[in-house]
């Protein structure tokens, strides 16, 4: 582990350069005019997989953004490890709330500050290093294979037909995955479950074009009021969701489950400052830990129409639109909710409106086993990085890609991530913390040295 440390220490200044180089490219995988972007970050990934290693790495087609591809095969009787991870970042809006600008990193009080830094170029940066460090050292005895996406954060619809094509190119023995969350930078936790993810875009349309709030508000159904009410009844007041056959899939956390949660350190008043909240809302008869990672949720992620400029327009809109979304459990079927959802809201539109629902992505959730060799051999790494046992937990939180990569690979991951709830991934001001970084390189590196022993 020493001599591990010294090796970072040595090159941190040429990790943080290359590090910086993928993050000041904006790989936002939602906006359209990022397009060129999306494939100079995959290009620019390519050229760091080789450099830290790799005996190939390719910039491959995909009916989206092009999918980086690399390997370094040691011995083709020993395991394979395929490392995932995705280039593309969230849109960085609202762009005043940044305190620096997104995509120009900047490292203040131990965090690197930009979009990226953690989710997922930092944390995909841990692998990486973590795998040239193996390589220089002539300590991997593991195959390695590298597949990197640029549309995770848009529901990664052109992987799966990537990974049917190439079933044979993405063959290995586990999948291994940062791009999660610990409790704590000194409660280090593996996550062992996801929760799915249904997405949608619903529109209300009214009247054939804006009317004159006076001369027809009253007579004439305004979208917006109806919408508002439509969202409001698919939640009942103990934060139950109403939407028939919903619930028919989702299992209570056995026993078991609920006894190891229970021993999670949790501070509700330190929870509800860190967000600035007064109180807590969620489904009744669950705790916070409960609602956040093993129930599922109904959220709305964005809401407009009508006049929104400055000063007053007295208006009765023509449409309105609003971002749905919820996160499900194992076991419920994203498309099947995805239908539920849409026939619910159809059934309750008045006839005032007109609604469209559009289904936008989804995906299903994961469990990961404990007994996973794998799984433990990260359990192990990340105890003797973090110098403490890490706590197995299920967050709240999506990656739709894993259990794709289960159904159509046949292949269990590990989620084997390094992210806190501070970095504010998604948000403005996101970071990652230099020393988790280290950590994350040692934890790696030590996953590795034991996998390869199993």
């Amino acid at each position: 582990m020493k001599d591990l440390q010294q090796y970072i220490a040595a090159h941190e200044q040429k990790m943080l350069d290359d590090l910086f180089s993928l993050i000041r490219i904006p790989s936002v995988s939602a906006q359209p005019e990022h397009h060129d972007d999306m494939l100079a970050c995959a290009e620019r990934w390519a050229q760091l997989l080789t450099e830290a290693g790799a005996d190939e790495a390719l910039v491959m087609p995909s009916k989206g953004n092009p999918i980086v591809f690399a390997q370094k095969t040691v011995d083709p009787a020993a395991p394979t490890v395929l490392v995932y991870a995705h280039y593309d970042v969230m849109p960085p809006e609202p762009l005043e709330l940044w305190k620096s600008q997104p995509f120009e990193p900047e490292v203040r009080d131990g965090h690197i500050w930009a979009r990226g830094a953690d989710d997922d170029k930092g944390q995909s940066f841990i692998q990486v290093k973590a795998f040239e460090y193996l390589v220089r050292s002539g300590l991997l005895a593991n195959n390695v294979k590298f597949i990197f996406e640029g549309e995770e954060e848009i529901g990664s619809p052109s992987l799966e037909g990537f990974c049917q094509e190439h079933k044979e190119l993405l063959q290995a023995d586990v999948i291994l995955v940062s791009d999660t969350s610990m409790l704590g930078a000194d409660l280090p936790s593996l996550t062992t479950g996801l929760r799915g993810l249904a997405y949608w875009e619903v529109e209300v349309t009214g009247p054939n074009r804006d009317l004159h709030s006076g001369h027809f508000g009253g007579a004439v159904a305004n979208p917006i009021n109806v919408l508002c009410s439509l969202i409001a009844q698919v939640t009942d007041a103990d934060g139950r969701i109403t939407v028939p056959g919903f619930y028919d899939d989702v299992e209570e956390l056995p026993a078991a489950e609920k006894e190891m949660l229970a021993h999670i350190p949790f501070d509700e008043e330190k929870y509800k400052a860190a967000i600035g909240v007064k109180a807590l809302f969620g489904e009744k008869g669950y705790s916070t830990l409960e609602r956040n990672s093993c129930r599922p949720s109904f959220d709305v992620c964005g809401i407009w129409g009508g006049y929104t400029g400055e000063g007053a327009k007295t208006v009765l809109p023509s449409k309105a639109y609003a971002k749905l979304s919820c996160r499900l459990v194992p076991h419920q079927d994203h498309e099947q909710i995805a239908r539920l959802m849409a026939d619910y809201l159809q059934s309750i539109a008045p006839d005032t409106v007109q609604l469209k629902v559009t289904s936008l992505h989804g995906g299903q959730g994961y469990v990961c086993p404990i007994h996973l060799s794998a799984y433990q051999a990260a359990e192990r790494g990340f105890e003797r990085a973090f110098g403490k046992k890490p706590l197995a937990v299920r967050r709240g939180g999506s990656i739709p890609i894993i259990a794709t990569f289960e159904q159509v690979l046949g292949i269990k991951t590990v989620l084997m991530g390094f992210g806190l709830e501070s970095d504010a991934i998604h948000s403005p001001n996101e970071n990652f913390s230099l020393d988790i970084f280290r950590k994350g390189v040692e934890a790696v590196v030590e996953f590795y040295l034991e996998y390869g022993k199993a």
